[in-house]
């Protein structure tokens, strides 16, 4: 192991989570609140423990976040990228089953922005010929 405590960064959207990973009993703690309290979906408490699931360390480390920005889905998928290269730099053959899962890879899909003239992105105001 490389150290007691890994750090890294996660990104998706526009949410950013700063995580720690170190040895534990598989607290998950986001913004000083434990993961049921923070995140109120149960589906977003899954996709945060995606990445610990595949390599079967659910209950052998503790996680801590900071997020910020963007909406409950998008600090999900960064708190969710954050464990995932705390993991792969934890141990190689961690990191060869997160690449193949495909959570080491960054969901690069920004908000389109609105153009003028139309109603959002690509909607435009309704036509009338009469």
């Amino acid at each position: 192991m490389a150290s007691a405590v890994n750090y890294a960064t996660g990104r998706r959207k526009s949410a950013v989570a700063r995580v720690w990973l170190k040895p534990g009993n598989g607290t998950i703690i986001i913004n000083n609140k434990p993961i049921n309290e923070y995140f109120r979906r149960q589906t977003l408490e899954l996709v945060v423990r995606q990445p610990l699931e595949e390599v079967g360390v659910l209950n052998s480390f503790d996680v801590v976040a900071t997020v910020d920005g963007g909406g409950w889905t998008g600090q999900a998928g960064a708190v969710k990228l954050g464990i995932a290269r705390c993991l792969s730099a934890l141990d190689e053959k961690y990191k060869k089953s997160m690449r193949q899962a495909g959570f080491l890879t960054r969901d690069s899909r920004e908000v389109e922005r609105k153009k003028y003239g139309q109603k959002k992105a690509r909607k435009r105001f309704q036509f009338s010929k009469r």
